[in-house]
């Protein structure tokens, strides 16, 4: 019986890797991605800072630009800053969370500081990698015209450069352009339970 059952799944298994070998000779082009992570889940920027990681793991020139966060200093950008600030490049456009600032137009001059620094390093040719995070955020209130970040993506982004952006409630024109886009649902959450925003886990 144990062999009969071992001699399935191993036929499985190469119908399986033949289809997927036959799957990935076919996938030949290499272009750079427009990649959103958005919903109300949490893991939109922790899987961001992830793929800065691995840019910095393969040498890749890269870069970060933060809208609406900036007040409390995070793991992430600690080590990026301390350890790897030759290979990425941090930029903290916001000051905090809108309702902190409590300050629209200080909010909006600020959002758009952060998109002509993301424009700027988009278009260096040496930067392979941006991470937009927490635009969307900026795109959802407003601060940011949509139409000019859609614009720019589709027709001023080198070829070969990846941009990520995240942030809750992606609008549906950069879904729209996105080539991979992603939603994270929530399905429990500690601070429902009283749980505050920890180190390592938040931040």
């Amino acid at each position: 019986m144990t062999s009969d059952i071992e001699t399935r799944h191993t036929e499985k298994m190469k119908r399986i890797k033949a289809a997927r070998d036959r799957m990935m000779a076919e996938r030949t082009e290499e272009r750079g991605l427009v990649i959103v992570h958005t919903g109300t889940g949490k893991g939109k920027s922790s899987s961001g800072f992830g793929m800065i990681l691995r840019c910095v793991a393969h040498e890749m020139p890269c870069a970060v630009v933060q809208f609406i966060k900036g007040g409390r200093m995070s793991g992430e950008r600690k080590l990026l800053e301390s350890h790897f600030s030759d290979l990425c490049t941090f930029v903290v456009s916001g000051e905090g969370f809108t309702w902190e600032t409590q300050d629209r137009a200080r909010d909006i001059a600020a959002a758009e500081a952060g998109w002509e620094k993301a424009k700027a390093l988009i278009l260096d040719p040496k930067i392979r990698f941006v991470l937009l995070d927490e635009i969307n955020i900026a795109l959802r209130n407003d601060y940011l015209d949509i139409d000019a970040v859609v614009d720019f993506l589709l027709h001023e982004k080198p070829e070969m450069t990846h941009v990520c952006l995240t942030g809750r409630n992606a609008k549906p024109e950069l879904l729209e352009i996105a080539d991979l886009a992603t939603e994270m649902t929530l399905l429990k959450h500690p601070f429902r339970d009283g749980v505050k925003a920890q180190q390592g886990v938040e931040f």
